[in-house]
């Protein structure tokens, strides 16, 4: 698990593709410090696994879903990425649960420069939209960051707006994000289980098909456990 408090800005120093998957090394002096092998990374908000390590230098391998769901197969040699070491247990959470399980990929349509601080406004897949909402937590490229404004929800071209503090905007790749640029996006975990939740209240899901056996088993048990049964399903 991750906060979406960059850490560190590393640089790619090189991608290797093998058929549908890749090996990417990048440099990164401070994440390398106390880095073992299989250690969880988050880079650019995609959690992957330190399968090599020289010095200041490590390598993660990408399948090939990670590729076609990221902006990590866009990446080349020479730029730079967020970085950010697993949260350990019983660690301060400064932002919010990020899993590291990028949701889509978006792209910044728009940036204006507000004095002390910038307004991003990125284009974010339809399917994604029902999950981001106004002062909820969203992490771009890794980054926590706050939804200041959302598009209307009849929107066809979705959009949400976040604003960036100069820290974020220095230490963070998303300070010199241009016009056009792809992110990733990972939305409120607890919004998508709550959806989850939800679909199964029609009787569409496995809990259905239970029923009938339910309240055969209720009449079965004591009274007792039966009233704490039907307690833990409401």
């Amino acid at each position: 698990m991750f906060t979406g408090i960059i850490a560190e800005q590393g640089k790619v120093l090189s991608v290797e593709r093998n058929g549908d998957s890749a090996t990417v090394r990048l440099h990164a002096p401070g994440t390398t410090d106390g880095l073992a092998l299989g250690g969880s990374i988050a880079v650019n908000g995609v959690c992957l696994t330190a399968t090599q390590i020289d010095g200041r230098d490590f390598s993660v391998d990408v399948m090939g879903e990670t590729l076609d769901r990221s902006t990590i197969g866009e990446l080349t040699a020479g730029d730079p990425v967020n970085l950010e070491r697993c949260v350990p247990a019983g660690g301060r959470l400064d932002g919010h649960v990020v899993q590291g399980h990028v949701d889509g990929v978006g792209r910044l349509l728009e940036r204006e420069g507000l004095g002390n601080w910038d307004r991003l406004r990125f284009g974010v897949p339809a399917g994604l939209a029902r999950y981001i909402a106004e002062k909820g937590s969203i992490a771009v490229d890794g980054v926590s960051l706050t939804v200041t404004t959302v598009s209307p929800a009849n929107d066809p071209a979705p959009w949400f707006e976040v604003g960036l503090i100069p820290t974020t905007l220095a230490e963070t790749g998303l300070g010199q994000k241009a016009v056009g640029g792809h992110v990733n996006l990972e939305v409120d975990v607890l919004a998508k289980y709550t959806e989850r939740l939800l679909s199964f209240a029609g009787g569409t899901g496995p809990a259905a098909h239970r029923a009938p056996d339910a309240s055969a088993e209720a009449a079965a048990v004591p009274a007792g456990e039966a009233a704490l049964s039907e307690g833990a399903t409401k």
